[in-house]
């Protein structure tokens, strides 16, 4: 009796034991989900990070991504699908491809019933929260708390929209004092420290900088004052005939003549008050005036970028005084890339690597290797599969990116993909409608060169060309190669592959001309 009662009690003890394993394991399942913070600029092109060996390194302010890059992990090949904001945002958060998530143009906007990322992590037990720009035109949905601007958004004293008083478009919001990027940080912190919940959070952080007009905060008058930057090589040497691209581009004179006009005309859109105002180019030759148009924009977009960092930083340091820096998986990006001068350019929307490589810098502490650098080719559309990898949740069959969680946890994967597709809609004919694909060595790209009828796109039909770079011999496709016979072969091949991802892509729109020609 006595022996039947012990061995009773030892099996209770034993299925005990195993329920408070289990149920420990489970909590420390639940524990361990990783709190996610999305940080992404606007136009904060990889040139001006100081981390990826360019002619700025030794120009920028940059404490905070060197943080993050020194303790975390740097993306050498992120790219976007479309080079340009909305589309972009768009395809960060469906995980698709303009052409299925219906953004193509900067006109176009995302519908609230849209899946994305935000609402399965919401459904899966995250809390959820947006700050800074949206620019998607209607109200965020997935998000149990917003604060977003109105379309692009004001420089100072810039004004948020919340779901009190949200209404479609740019229309309506609360002004609130002070300077974009600081606002936008601080009530991150504000968010971050008043959240009641014991759930891991998901929180989108945007900046409104780097965008035009560059503008930033008084503390940074000073900096890169009396310093002269140093020019890309192909600022000067940018015409059609000697780099045999068939259109020009949207060239620096542009921004030139914009500040201009600002200087003789002050009553502007508050939202385009450009900075170091006024600004004269009198009794200048065209080489000078392109070499000092470029000193003030390579420098207000610097000064730009420092206030983002200066942001970065207080967020970084409040996840350290608050104890949530361990668990929280931190990324700092760009929606694209962006010219700074070279091919005498500036703005985006190119499939050049300056224009469609993101930046891109991971932190996890424990879980993503430190100081790491990954060649893989990556898209922003594997960026919400990443998100719900690390949340334990598996992606829909609508996401058509791929998680890297792998490859940032260990230095021994496949590659992600062998090539990229890209293709943007938005068609003029300084900047033609185009597609291409790339892969580690070469790029071929198609200037279709007409709009398609879709929103915000001009008539007007381009010159219908074919380009092909070398980036191995030619990083900065300086010379287009397609018409060189030495290339014909690789040619033919990445013509077939074009067609090949485009359909893979699901991308089945037919009434592109020429395509399948070369």
């Amino acid at each position: 009796m006595f022996y039947s009662i012990i061995k009773t009690l030892k099996n209770l003890f034993i299925v005990l034991l195993l329920f408070f394993s289990i149920y420990s394991c489970n909590t420390n399942k639940a524990e361990i989900r990783p709190n996610i913070l999305f940080i992404m600029a606007d136009d904060h092109t990889s040139q001006a990070w100081g981390i990826y060996n360019g002619i700025l390194d030794n120009y920028v302010k940059n404490d905070a991504i060197k943080y993050l890059a020194n303790n975390g992990t740097v993306l050498n090949n992120m790219f976007c699908t479309n080079s340009i904001c909305v589309p972009s945002r768009a395809s960060i958060l469906t995980g698709q491809y303009s052409h299925l998530n219906g953004v193509y143009t900067l006109s176009d906007h995302l519908s609230p019933d849209s899946l994305n990322v935000a609402k399965i992590l919401n459904n899966n037990g995250y809390q959820t929260a947006l700050i800074g720009k949206w620019h998607l035109k209607k109200e965020p949905s997935g998000f149990d708390y917003y604060k977003v601007l109105p379309g692009q958004g004001k420089y100072n004293n810039p004004v948020f929209k919340t779901k009190e008083n949200w209404e479609d478009g740019f229309k309506g919001g609360v002004e609130e004092p002070g300077f974009s990027s600081d606002v936008i940080g601080n009530s991150t912190i504000k968010w971050l420290m008043e959240r009641k919940s014991t759930k891991p959070f998901f929180l989108m952080t945007h900046f409104k900088a780097t965008h035009e007009p560059f503008d930033y905060p008084e503390r940074h008058n000073e900096f890169l004052k009396n310093i002269d930057i140093p020019e890309p090589e192909s600022l000067h040497d940018y015409l059609p005939s000697s780099s045999g691209r068939s259109f020009d581009g949207q060239q620096l004179e542009i921004l030139t003549n914009r500040w201009l006009n600002y200087s003789k005309n002050k009553d502007h859109n508050s939202d385009t008050k450009y900075p170091g105002m006024p600004f004269s180019i009198e009794n200048m030759s065209k080489e000078e005036i392109r070499s000092f148009s470029y000193q003030k924009f390579v420098k207000d977009f610097l000064r730009c970028a420092a206030s983002i960092d200066d942001n970065l930083q207080k967020i970084i340091d409040h996840l350290k005084e608050s104890n949530q820096i361990n668990n929280t998986i931190i990324i700092y990006t760009s929606d694209q890339g962006y010219f700074l001068g070279e091919h005498g350019f500036f703005d985006k929307r190119m499939m050049y690597e300056e224009s469609s490589r993101m930046p891109f810098v991971i932190s996890y502490p424990n879980k993503i290797l430190k100081s790491q650098r990954i060649d893989d080719l990556i898209l922003n559309l594997d960026i919400p599969s990443l998100f719900l990898d690390y949340a334990g949740i598996k992606s829909p069959k609508s996401f058509q990116g791929k998680s890297f969680k792998k490859a940032l946890e260990s230095k021994n994967n496949l590659p992600i993909r062998e090539f990229t597709y890209y293709r943007y809609w938005e068609h003029s004919p300084v900047r033609p409608a185009h597609l291409g694909i790339r892969s580690e060595k070469n790029k071929l790209i198609y200037f279709y060169g007409e709009g398609l009828n879709k929103n915000n796109t001009s008539k007007v039909k381009s010159e219908k060309a074919w380009e092909y770079y070398d980036l191995i011999k030619d990083p900065y496709e300086l010379k287009n190669e397609f018409y060189n016979p030495k290339y014909k072969n690789e040619i033919l091949k990445l013509h077939q592959e074009l067609i090949k991802q485009k359909k893979l892509a699901g991308d089945i729109e037919t009434l592109i001309p020429n395509i399948n020609e070369i």
